[in-house]
């Protein structure tokens, strides 16, 4: 196979392939959920919506491979996440996945900068290197440069996101994660950062899948999906879900 041939297999395969997929938390209980067939396609980008309770962090964390389907087939980039132990699904997010969090889990005692180094010792030793050498132009592309010293505690919340995005973009990962991370921000600070975001999904080619309350995002995005077309159970109204 050649060089060429080999980037366009790759382009081709799906960023998640998903088939009669079944998941819930606790043994014995009815599925939270139930997917018959999902594909994103490489470089697309996703946004999904539903109530509380409905499944939408429960979908971030089996793409992620933190939580394991009990029933079907999910590959993030032609990889059956079912089929990996628990460390090696460890090592698959660390080196091609980015995940921004909803209240962006900064280590308060570190600086932006340390914070962002600390991701770099979860990457594969081959990815290091050109990693380290993007921190400073990606500090100053996400404007926070000039306060990547400053202890995160120091840092408005604005900041703090931007570290957050800066650190999921490290390594170049080739699927991002967003929980809820234009939450706490207001509406002219949410539309600047979901610009950053997505030109930064871009000028990498990450796929991306979004979830949100906030519908009036679906814009920005290819394509949206509503959780609760997978959820065969109705959603209690209030119900948090939790993960154990």
């Amino acid at each position: 196979m050649t060089a060429c041939e080999s980037k366009t297999l790759l382009h081709d395969t799906p960023a998640i392939f998903i088939r009669n997929l079944q998941f819930h938390w606790q043994p014995g209980a009815g599925p939270l959920l139930s997917i018959p067939a999902f594909t994103l396609a490489a470089g697309e980008r996703l946004f999904v919506y539903g109530p509380s309770g409905s499944g939408k962090s429960s979908l971030l964390n089996l793409l992620a491979g933190v939580a394991v389907a009990q029933q079907g087939e999910l590959q993030v980039f032609g990889q059956p996440l079912t089929a990996l132990s628990a460390s090696a699904r460890d090592q698959f997010r660390a080196r091609e996945l980015g995940i921004i969090f909803q209240q962006f889990n900064l280590l308060p005692y570190l600086s932006a900068l340390d914070n962002l180094r600390l991701r770099l010792h979860f990457l594969p030793r081959t990815q290091r290197a050109a990693a380290e050498a993007r921190l400073q132009p990606l500090l100053a592309a996400l404007g926070i440069g000039q306060m990547q010293h400053r202890p995160a505690t120091q840092l408005s919340v604005g900041q703090q996101q931007r570290v957050a995005v800066a650190r999921a973009l490290l390594g170049e990962p080739r699927l991002i994660l967003a929980d809820e991370p234009s939450s706490a921000l207001d509406s002219d600070s949410r539309d600047s950062f979901m610009r950053l975001l997505l030109d930064q999904c871009s000028a990498t080619g990450a796929s991306l899948v979004f979830v949100s309350h906030d519908r009036s995002l679906a814009g920005y995005f290819d394509r949206q999906l509503d959780i609760s077309e997978f959820n065969p159970a109705p959603v209690q109204p209030g119900l948090a879900e939790v993960a154990p």
